[in-house]
């Protein structure tokens, strides 16, 4: 799982810097700048759980199936939360918003798994 997430990870990342070079020098003065703070917020939440899922491959904690999920979960979070601001952003489908915060729920979930796999010895 370590190789997994870490991989992942690193993939996740460098998409978040693609995607955030995207939005600063393609999308300014194309979209709305209400949009284009979206993207932004996508972006930058997208980047702190790539690194925060580097964290999470290679620490050695005692809850390997709570920290697993915690993967999971950010892995989810980036896929709902971020992504759902991508294409709402792109699109301006504001029913897009509605899956947000489905996203913001998996990350809160998975650093409540993350902090419980710590806590567990």
């Amino acid at each position: 799982m370590e190789r997994l997430f870490f991989f992942l990870a690193s993939i996740s990342g460098g998409f978040a810097v693609v995607l955030g070079a995207f939005g600063a020098h393609s999308l300014k003065g194309r979209i709305e700048p209400e949009l284009l703070t979206a993207f932004e917020t996508g972006v930058r939440y997208h980047m702190y759980h790539a690194v925060a899922l580097l964290a999470v491959a290679r620490a050695r904690l005692s809850g390997a199936r709570l920290q697993a999920a915690a993967a999971w979960l950010f892995l989810a979070g980036m896929a709902l939360f971020s992504g759902s601001l991508y294409v709402l952003s792109l699109t301006g489908v504001r029913w897009l918003g509605g899956i947000t915060p489905l996203g913001g729920l998996a990350f809160i979930f998975g650093w409540l798994c993350l902090a419980l796999a710590g806590w567990k010895k």
